[in-house]
């Protein structure tokens, strides 16, 4: 299970009661702030956007591509380490509205991680060091540091030591001796 925190409701669905969860005006700062970097081209941009309005921990030359859509109600529960490249058009979510109920979870997403595009990660998931996710994988459960993972639902394709191996003679990702 995900490292959520959940929250019952009563009556209608947890949706209609969203502003009793997180302020409308956060909502909307929240908002502006998410698309216009959105559509920014500039990436040291982005990242102040980030961290100084949606305070997110954002570490020193990560690249959120066009159009990442990061969690619009609670950003803050989002951390993303040092050199990692988030895909195009990439979901991060930290939080659900259920039927019966809400979820919220931190999403950490480690340093050197490689998302690849259309990607969507739900809440309270972990994404290790050095990891790669493949393109159009919904992260449904942690991804352990140094993994390739892909797919609907996500598995496992080669653990860290696999890619290692694959990877030895590797020009560019192999082991120079």
């Amino acid at each position: 299970m995900r490292r959520t925190t959940r929250y019952k409701v009563d009556g209608a669905n947890s949706l209609w009661h969203v502003y009793k969860t997180v302020p409308f005006l956060k909502v909307v700062k929240n908002f502006v702030v998410i698309q216009l970097a959105r559509y920014t081209p500039f990436l040291g941009m982005k990242n102040w956007l980030y961290r100084n309005f949606l305070k997110m921990n954002i570490g020193n030359e990560t690249s959120f591509a066009l159009m990442v859509m990061l969690d619009v109600m609670f950003p803050e529960k989002i951390s993303v380490g040092r050199n990692t490249v988030i895909g195009y058009n990439t979901t991060i979510l930290a939080h659900e509205y259920l039927i019966k109920e809400y979820r919220l979870g931190e999403v950490e997403i480690g340093s050197e991680v490689m998302i690849g595009a259309n990607t969507t990660i739900l809440p309270g998931i972990k994404i290790g060091d050095g990891a790669i996710v493949s393109a159009g994988t919904l992260v449904h459960k942690d991804v352990p540091a140094g993994a390739f993972v892909g797919g609907n639902p996500m598995k496992v394709i080669y653990t860290k030591e696999e890619l290692a191996e694959r990877w030895k003679d590797d020009e560019i990702y192999g082991n120079k001796e």
